[in-house]
């Protein structure tokens, strides 16, 4: 399948679908008057992924666009090259099964045998040679304007969202400039970053000029991702940990966290911060859309 890297993102673009049925359920409970009440949690089911004929994990995900969480977590942990020619990506709903199919089959046991446990929820795993692929990575030099941060943070806070109608999931946003281009969710912030690096991968999307945003912890993990997807910055309204900060510093990635309101702190890349934002014309982040994590750094 030839790539052809593009300026802009194919229309129509990825959004969260809170009306979807099948991403969430109703559930009856009581609350702590001992009054009955019905709220809605998203789903989450198993999904078996093959890399040809060789099977490669089983995650757990709610369930949306598997042909892009396939492709992104082979391409994420360094199984699937992007000069690979894939050949066919088949998905079966009623099997809750994903086969990627490459020109020329690969053999992974020896990277499964080794293999790092990352702080990610469920199968966050960094596999082989992982760590050393990232760091030979040169991301290009983008700058960040915060009028770019602010404008697109304020227009993720307000997007209908999986978040405000069920809660207990992580979101993650590709933008350029300030303009979201691709937003996805997910029960572990793995899976909604997976899902976007795939979506990229299927489109050519161009890397070099874009932003990445999550909602959750700034983790070696999502730090090797955003890199592996050759994305310059990092932004989420969560916190750091030190190995992230790091592994950011040594890569040459803008991370940006804590981005609340106005505020949000640089960790790694402030160099490449340019500060044109008129900070009296920028709104504090109102109490309806504060998400989890307003209190710390989940």
């Amino acid at each position: 399948m030839a790539m052809m890297k593009i300026d802009k993102a194919p229309v129509p673009l990825i959004v969260p679908n809170p009306d979807d049925p099948r991403l969430t359920q109703s559930v009856t409970g009581t609350d702590q008057t001992g009054a009955k009440v019905e709220i809605k949690v998203p789903m989450e089911r198993p999904l078996t992924l093959y890399l040809n004929s060789q099977e490669i994990v089983t995650m757990m995900t709610i369930g949306d666009y598997p042909e892009y969480l396939a492709l992104g977590y082979l391409l994420n942990q360094n199984m699937l090259k992007y000069n690979d020619a894939v050949t066919e990506v088949e998905y079966d709903d009623d099997l809750q099964v994903v086969v990627v199919r490459t020109e020329h089959n690969t053999n992974f046991e020896a990277k499964l045998k080794k293999r790092t446990q990352t702080s990610g929820c469920a199968q966050g795993t960094a596999f082989g040679d992982l760590l050393e692929a990232v760091e030979s990575v040169a991301l290009p030099k983008a700058e960040l304007r915060t009028s770019w941060l602010y404008q697109m943070t304020q227009t993720i806070n307000t997007m209908p969202s999986l978040y405000l109608e069920a809660g207990a999931i992580h979101g993650c946003v590709l933008c350029k400039e300030g303009e979201p281009l691709c937003y996805t969710e997910d029960v572990g912030r793995h899976n909604a970053v997976d899902k976007i690096a795939g979506w990229m991968y299927r489109h050519g999307v161009d890397a070099g000029d874009k932003i990445l945003y999550t909602t959750g912890r700034l983790t070696s993990e999502m730090v090797i991702k955003t890199v592996r997807m050759g994305i310059p910055i990092l932004v989420s309204r969560s916190g750091f940990t030190a190995w992230g900060v790091d592994l950011a510093r040594q890569v040459g990635l803008t991370l940006v966290g804590r981005t609340r309101g106005k505020r949000f702190i640089a960790l790694a890349g402030e160099e490449r911060i340019v500060y044109d934002q008129n900070l009296a014309y920028v709104e504090e982040e109102s109490a309806k859309h504060k998400r989890k994590g307003e209190g710390g750094d989940d």
